[in-house]
C-alpha cells in the first residue's frame, strides 16, 4: 500500500473545528480502550465519530497490525458503525473506500515508522498530527474525491505527484 509523505501543516489537535470531547479518549489507556470497545460494539454515538476519532482508531489498530489488516479492520468497523447509528452506506453517503484506504495508509505509515513506546502514545501523536487535518487528501487528488461515486465504492489512487512539495 502506498504512503503519502508530506508533512502535515495542521498539527495542533486543539484547533477550532475539532470537538474537545473527542480528545477525552487520549487521557488514559482505559478511556482509549473504552472508546474502542464502544465503537466496535456499535454503541459509539454518531456525534463522537469525528475525523479525529477516525484518526485515533486507525492509529490504534496500526500500532500492532500491518497495513492491509489495519485497512480491513477500519473498513469493517466503519461499515458496522454507520449501520449502528443509522448512516446509510450509499453511492453518496456513508463509507468511502478511497478515503478509508488513504487515511489507513497515511496514519499506518506514521505509526509504524514512529517507534512509539505505547499504543496510547501512538494514538496521541497521530491525532496531534492529523486530527485537524481532514483535508490532507486534497494534496493528492485533483478532483473532488469526496463526492466521486467511483472513489466512494472502490479505491482510486492519488493523481497528483506530491513528492518534493
Amino acid at each position: 500500500m502506498e504512503t503519502h509523505s508530506i508533512p502535515s501543516e495542521n498539527s495542533d489537535s486543539t484547533k477550532s473545528g475539532t470537538k474537545r470531547e473527542t480528545f477525552a479518549l487520549l487521557e488514559s489507556e482505559a478511556l482509549l480502550q473504552g472508546f474502542v470497545e464502544a465503537w466496535k460494539a456499535g454503541k459509539l454515538p454518531k456525534a463522537e465519530w469525528t475525523h479525529a476519532a477516525h484518526v485515533a482508531m486507525a492509529a490504534y489498530f496500526a500500532f500492532d497490525h500491518a497495513a492491509a489488516a489495519t485497512f480491513a479492520i477500519m473498513k469493517a468497523g466503519i461499515l458496522h458503525h454507520n449501520t449502528s447509528v443509522g448512516t446509510p452506506n450509499t453511492e453518496d453517503n456513508g463509507y468511502h473506500e478511497t478515503l478509508t484506504r488513504f487515511w489507513s495508509s497515511e496514519i499506518g505509515e506514521f505509526v509504524r515508522t514512529g517507534h512509539f513506546a505505547s499504543r496510547l502514545e501512538a494514538v496521541r501523536a497521530a491525532v496531534s498530527a492529523f486530527g485537524s487535518d481532514r483535508d490532507r487528501f486534497r494534496l493528492f487528488y485533483s478532483f473532488d474525491v469526496v463526492r466521486d461515486r467511483r472513489a466512494r465504492r472502490e479505491w482510486v489512487a492519488p493523481d497528483r505527484e506530491t513528492r518534493g512539495k
